[in-house]
């Protein structure tokens, strides 16, 4: 158990310590902003990627440049550019996969002069040729601009290795999600949070070694005993310290997950091997099902969030839903219903990065710990 928690401190980390850090070793570092970027692109030029996902506490300087009804995590990434926390970083990508991301790249270009814009503008029929044909031009746009910033040239041999790393990341965050799902008392909602966000802060390989240890020691423990409520949690970002601490008040246990944040960063491997790694990328983007982020037609983010409930033998469902996302709450009375139409309790919890006071939340979580 020591060894698990010393290999969780590892993990307990800084977003702008982490740049510091990075930039100390001579590495350039490019920011990532929500959701799906190609990292793979930014390791094959030699840079690190950082997942920059806002940040908690109130939203400052951005007021001048969005409504006050647009999503905390796009206000408060905004701010920490702003205020210059993020001046090291030598770009910051963006993706045009909502509107509020479209605002946010247009402000970045027009308020944030010492880190530049790197937007993706992706098409949105993903799935047919001409959808992947586009964005496979949009990131070979990205690697172009990657390759003036790094120096160095990004060769298809060089992705291919970044794509094969970061598939074995995958499959190890895979594994510890499974096992954090038997061993709710060891991985509670906050640990369980801070390793997936912890995923977004390390090079790749230096996370890898770390999740691996931690998969080593799970798989040591025998699974355990857990005296509390199983749910299965979906949204866009579900790692607010407040919320998870309410989690654990009333012994709810994550067994897992459709968050973007979390296992959207892990359920669905690149191809590899193929003769055209860039491409491969771009079909990943088309392989991705239940996403609130991305164009989908059939709806099947409900199905999926029901097939994880049955896996796990789930109590019931939170829905985190980010407070003034369009995307998440043009979803939610979809999965609302299919939820319910499946007899699965489910509760609705807004998030939001401002958040102070959690009373309500808290209320809410309590009376749904006692109903399933």
């Amino acid at each position: 158990m020591s060894d698990i928690k010393m290999l969780l401190e590892k993990l307990d980390v800084c977003p702008l310590n982490q740049i510091d850090n990075y930039v100390a070793q001579g590495k350039k570092v490019i920011g990532c902003a929500p959701v799906y970027t190609p990292e793979e692109l930014v390791y094959a030029a030699g840079m690190v990627p950082i997942g920059i996902w806002g940040a908690e506490g109130e939203v400052n300087l951005s007021k001048e440049y969005f409504p006050a009804f647009y999503a905390s995590v796009i206000l408060r990434l905004m701010d920490l550019g702003l205020e210059g926390k993020l001046d090291k970083l030598s770009g910051m990508i963006i993706p045009g996969l909502s509107d509020g991301l479209k605002g946010l790249s247009q402000n970045w270009k027009k308020g944030i002069e010492n880190v530049p814009c790197l937007y993706i503008g992706y098409g949105q029929n993903r799935k047919i040729k001409a959808g992947i044909d586009y964005n496979e031009k949009q990131y070979i746009k990205l690697k172009e601009e990657l390759e003036k910033i790094s120096g160095n040239k990004i060769e298809d041999s060089k992705v291919e290795e970044a794509i094969v790393l970061y598939n074995k990341h995958r499959k190890a965050m895979r594994e510890f999600s499974a096992l954090a799902a038997t061993h709710l008392n060891t991985i509670k909602p906050s640990i369980r949070a801070k390793v997936m966000t912890s995923a977004f802060l390390f090079d790749k390989a230096e996370h890898l070694e770390i999740i691996e240890k931690i998969n080593e020691e799970l798989r040591a423990i025998p699974e355990e005993e857990f005296d509390g409520k199983k749910v299965v949690t979906t949204g866009i970002i579900a790692n607010s310290p407040g919320i998870m601490e309410i989690f654990e008040t009333h012994n709810l246990g994550i067994v897992d997950d459709n968050v973007n944040h979390e296992s959207g960063q892990f359920d669905y491997l690149v191809d590899e091997g193929t003769a055209n790694p860039v491409r491969a990328l771009a079909k990943w983007i088309s392989d991705i099902e239940g996403s609130t982020l991305l164009y989908d037609p059939e709806k099947l983010r409900g199905n999926i969030i029901v097939e994880k409930v049955k896996k796990h033998n789930a109590n019931g469902v939170v829905y985190l839903l980010t407070k003034f996302s369009d995307s998440d709450e043009f979803d939610y009375p979809i999965i609302r219903d299919e939820l319910n139409d499946n007899g699965i309790l489910n509760l609705l919890v807004e998030v939001d990065q401002q958040m102070t006071n959690f009373e309500q939340a808290n209320t809410a979580l309590q009376t749904f710990a006692d109903m399933i």
